[in-house]
């Protein structure tokens, strides 16, 4: 019986080599440029994302928040960590502040110009998540959790994924804004606020899980 089943990978293998697929009239538009048209923007990637796949990305943001709740389960037993060690040369100091800088404003454009360049809402946040996880392995773990709760860090999170959902959501069900002029900063609809939303969430849910790694095991 196994030799029937390797005998017939074979001839798919070949009916793969020898003959090719079938080729219907192409369309006059590449889907490359049927996707810019349609969503009013330069980046295809990001129009895939937040809005051919809206409906895939929508959860992929719900299992971002998941996973930052799977660290407040996974850490809620342990006990803080008796001492932090960190970063106290200055050299180390000033690099790493200079780098989370140069990181915050990356991140910065990344989420304001993600659709008309290549970048996006989550590398976007990813790039704050590195900003704060810099600024954190030089600070005092109090002071980094006294602006965390001042600035009511986990509030905006929330909101943001809970705007982010609802925009979603009128957006599949074919209420979309103005696309505006093609390349312009406020073109693509809701696309640039949703790629905002986006870089809010993850940097902020980076925000949380550093916070509690560090409180938790310490940096090094």
């Amino acid at each position: 019986m196994k030799w029937v089943y390797i005998l017939s990978v074979i001839a798919i293998y070949i009916k793969f080599l020898v003959m090719p697929n079938p080729v219907g009239d192409l369309p006059s538009l590449t889907i490359v440029e049927s996707i810019i048209k349609d969503s009013g923007i330069p980046n295809a990637v990001t129009a895939i994302i937040l809005r051919n796949r809206l409906y895939d990305t929508i959860f992929e943001v719900i299992v971002f928040t998941i996973a930052i709740m799977g660290v407040y389960f996974l850490l809620a037993k342990d006990k803080p960590a008796p001492k932090i060690e960190q970063f106290t040369d200055e050299a180390s100091i000033v690099l790493a502040r200079l780098g989370a800088t140069i990181s915050a404003l990356v991140g910065v454009e990344l989420a304001i110009r993600g659709h008309l360049s290549p970048g996006g809402g989550f590398a976007a946040g990813v790039a704050g998540g590195t900003a704060i996880g810099l600024v954190a392995i030089t600070s005092s773990p109090e002071w980094m959790q006294k602006i965390y709760k001042r600035y009511l860090a986990a509030d905006w999170e929330k909101i943001s994924v809970l705007t982010f959902i609802v925009l979603s959501v009128v957006t599949l069900a074919g209420f979309e804004l103005p696309h505006g002029e093609l390349g312009g900063l406020f073109s693509g609809g809701a696309i640039p606020l949703l790629n905002i939303l986006v870089a809010i969430k993850v940097a902020l849910g980076s925000w949380a899980a550093i916070l509690l790694f560090i409180r938790y095991r310490g940096l090094l």
